[in-house]
């Protein structure tokens, strides 16, 4: 049902939206009221529709049918700059920043202002900056206007695409993933300027799957399923529970389905690692069917570590130990030759090939099984991309669907399916459940508990507090490149690990 709302209430009103892809029906009559002055959390498993409504509104996409209201008038086919001249701003969850310009240029990128003498022919930078900077000042952050991008942390590039938004005055602010690849403290400093929008009268529409943030920050939620509407209303009528219900359109028993499992011998032995500036005198073990989270703050060297130990960096000092044999990593075709496999935090850029297809990538990494000698067992490849996709239930048409055309949570689980063809001792997985909805979440934790009962030793890097504690046997926690200590399940508390990770004296 649709929320009660004086008409001039709202600022933005969907009916009706349709839009279909080849081979697939992305939204199915979708409706979103969003208030003047409101969080609006949009939510949804991963190929949902999210990400394809939000586009539509933005200009990027042409709506098949439908009709959008923005500010009580009707808009017809748009594009993104009209889009933007309306008050429509959208932060995309991919930033893309240009890194070698200033916070200044990127603001004001396409419509710098123009010198009033030489017949507007040259930008006026220092208007640019001084503009830049009063806004930045105004919203109190701590940036220079004439700062490169790449200075930035990814936070920091968020905020300025707030800052942006904001100079273009916008009425309607669309944040897609924010907090993704952000510290809580970043997610602070970004939800100040959030409420501070809020007081300005500005609305936004927020995507998320965290659903400590969903009740922290929304006003308002809208849930749609597989293209289609299902329920919207005020953040207080929801509970965690009916809302994961509404989401996934089935009851979730447990998102951390952790199941006790009887160790087995020592898999992986880390002694004395070292890397010269990144880390230093690194050492844990992690045993058969045992789950090690690597927990602390962004920047604590966890993803360095599981570099070195795949073969990706070299190590200065120190030994890595499998199965009781010391190992020379050269090379990550190295570490997999032993049965040691890394699932990378940035799937685009480092996991998957996006241009090929899903049956390509899932193959990728087991090349010499379907192609013992000249030619591919094409037979054999189809029967195990099969598999992976049932295992993982991975939503697409087909396996010749090119994997950039996938969703983000179905895009993670190709990453992880490609090792699981192999005979793996290790898996390490780097922020395994990042960008993916909570029902994905639950089958990839269910799955590691099963490869923790066949006796697979895994070494999971999480920025997640509920994930390390709900799915870790033992913590280790980082703090700017030094292991500050080790916490079993039963002592393994939110307050234990911060107070590790921040170097505080417990």
């Amino acid at each position: 049902m649709l929320m009660k709302v004086k008409t001039e209430d709202w600022v933005l009103e969907m009916r009706g939206i349709t839009k279909s892809f080849p081979g697939v029906k992305a939204l199915d009559g979708v409706q979103l009221q969003v208030r003047k002055g409101s969080v609006h959390v949009l939510v949804g498993e991963n190929g949902a529709g999210k990400s394809t409504l939000m586009k539509i509104l933005s200009g990027e996409h042409a709506v098949d049918s439908g009709e959008i209201f923005f500010q009580g008038t009707q808009l017809g086919q748009q594009n993104t700059r009209a889009a933007l001249e309306l008050g429509i701003a959208m932060i995309h969850q991919e930033l893309s920043p240009v890194l070698d310009m200033t916070i200044a240029e990127n603001i004001f990128l396409g419509r710098e202002p123009m010198q009033t003498r030489w017949l507007g022919l040259f930008v006026d930078f220092e208007r640019m900056a001084r503009e830049t900077q009063a806004l930045l000042d105004r919203l109190g952050l701590p940036y220079r206007a004439e700062q490169k991008m790449r200075e930035l942390s990814i936070a920091g590039m968020q905020l300025v695409e707030i800052a942006k938004a904001i100079s273009r005055h916008a009425a309607l602010v669309i944040m897609d993933e924010p907090t993704s690849a952000i510290s809580d403290t970043e997610v602070a400093m970004l939800f100040r300027q959030i409420a501070d929008l809020k007081a300005r009268g500005v609305a936004m529409i927020y995507i998320t799957h965290k659903m400590d943030e969903i009740f922290q920050i929304a006003d308002d939620i809208t849930i749609i399923r597989d293209g289609q509407y299902v329920d919207s209303g005020p953040a207080s009528s929801y509970d965690q529970h009916k809302l994961i219900g509404l989401m996934v359109g089935r009851t979730i028993s447990s998102i951390f389905p952790k199941e006790t499992v009887p160790l087995g011998e020592l898999a992986l032995s880390v002694r004395g690692a070292t890397r010269h500036g990144v880390f230093q005198n690194i050492s844990f073990d992690v045993r058969q069917g045992e789950i090690v989270g690597l927990a602390g703050l962004i920047g604590a060297g966890r993803t360095e570590v599981a570099r070195a130990i795949f073969g990706l960096d070299r190590l200065d000092k120190g030994e890595i130990w499998l199965n009781g044999q010391k190992l020379t990593l050269n090379q990550p075709s190295d570490a997999i030759q032993q049965g040691i496999a890394m699932v990378s935090e940035d799937r685009k850029a480092e996991g998957l090939v996006l241009c090929r297809s899903v049956q390509e990538n899932i193959s990728l990494a087991n090349l010499e099984k379907f192609a013992p000698g000249l030619l591919l067992d094409l037979q054999a490849e189809t029967e195990a991309g099969q598999k992976m996709r049932s295992m993982l239930q991975i939503k697409t048409a087909d396996l010749n669907t090119v994997v950039g055309t996938l969703s983000g949570g179905n895009q993670q689980k190709i990453a992880i399916a490609k090792w699981l063809l192999r005979d793996l001792k290790v898996l390490i997985l780097d922020e395994p459940t990042r960008g993916i909805d909570v029902g994905s979440k639950s089958e990839i934790h269910r799955l590691m508990t099963q490869f923790a009962k066949q006796g697979l030793a895994i070494i999971m890097i999480s920025s997640e507090l509920p994930e390390i504690l709900g799915m870790s046997d033992r913590v280790v926690v980082m703090q700017e490149g030094h292991m500050r200590g080790e916490l079993t399940r039963a002592n393994a508390t939110q307050e234990n690990i911060m107070a590790l990770a921040t170097g505080a004296k417990t």
